[in-house]
């Protein structure tokens, strides 16, 4: 059995979309503790992004040590190395939002299978953004309109949404923006048998 260590909608999009069967589950981590602790240590992002789909994949695979189990986490880069997080409420997001308007950076994508308790295959992809510049009016009927769910997203875009009309330039993949490298996936699970080659 196939199952993803999140409940997030994009995510589970992706794969019902390209018609993988899979069962969702919450991994059960304080994902902003585990996030501060592994910065602490001086992680960048893409080692964060790693580490953190790394600790979603073992715990759920702790409670279901048969299956291979998808965890994934993105961490986004300001041109200058600047991390950001998650914003915290709507006016943290149009502040964020501000700041990323005019300018570039880089989201990372994480994602690893655990299967009994051990990681079996990572990945991280690397996908470059450069958002157009937004007027103070643009990003607030953006905010109104997309509302509370921006805030579960690291950019507070979502891609396959109106967020698409935020940017000038991508380069990457669209999978991995939405959280979830799908090509590098459904080749691993090919080659375990998972799924039909």
């Amino acid at each position: 059995m196939l199952v993803l260590a999140s409940q997030s909608f994009g995510r589970r999009s992706v794969l019902t979309n390209a018609g993988v069967r899979y069962e969702a589950l919450t991994a059960d981590i304080d994902e902003v503790a585990a996030r501060d602790d592994l910065r602490g240590k001086g992680l960048g992002p893409a080692e964060l992004a790693e580490a953190l789909a790394e600790l979603k994949a073992l715990e759920v695979s702790d409670k279901r040590p048969d299956d291979f189990i998808i965890g994934c986490d993105q961490t986004l880069a300001l041109d200058n190395g600047t991390m950001i997080d998650k914003p915290v409420d709507r006016l943290a997001l149009m502040e964020q939002l501000k700041v990323l308007s005019g300018n570039g950076h880089t989201l990372y994508s994480a994602i690893v299978i655990a299967r009994g308790h051990k990681i079996i295959w990572r990945h991280v992809e690397q996908v470059i953004l450069r958002m157009r510049p937004l007027s103070d009016a643009f990003i607030e009927d953006y905010i109104e309109r997309e509302g509370d769910a921006l805030l579960g997203c690291v950019g507070g875009y979502k891609i396959e949404a109106k967020g698409a009309q935020l940017f000038s330039k991508i380069d990457g993949s669209h999978f991995a923006i939405i959280g979830l490298p799908l090509l590098p996936l459904l080749d691993f699970l090919r080659s375990q048998g998972v799924l039909a080659s």
